[in-house]
């Protein structure tokens, strides 16, 4: 089963990554603090699930990266075949 989350937690959570795309790692502990400081939060629960899809979407965009990389490279090797 995956993890629900609701409309506000995933708006609230992008927001965050366009204001400020380079303060976020793909650390969970690190984004939890983060968002502590950033966002006026009266529950952890609100402030872990928010960190938590912060932490998603850096995990997934480093995935692409990494294989739009290897994609690349193997691009170069088969033109150096030919």
């Amino acid at each position: 089963m995956g993890n629900v989350r609701t409309r506000m937690i995933k708006s609230t959570a992008r927001k965050l990554l366009e204001y400020y795309p380079d303060l976020f790692r793909p650390d969970f502990e690190y984004n939890k603090r983060l968002v502590a400081k950033l966002v006026n939060t009266k529950s952890k629960k609100v402030r872990n699930q928010i960190a938590g899809y912060i932490t998603h979407l850096l995990k997934i965009k480093e995935k692409q990266e990494k294989r739009s990389l290897e994609m690349i490279s193997e691009e170069k090797i088969s033109e150096n075949i030919e």
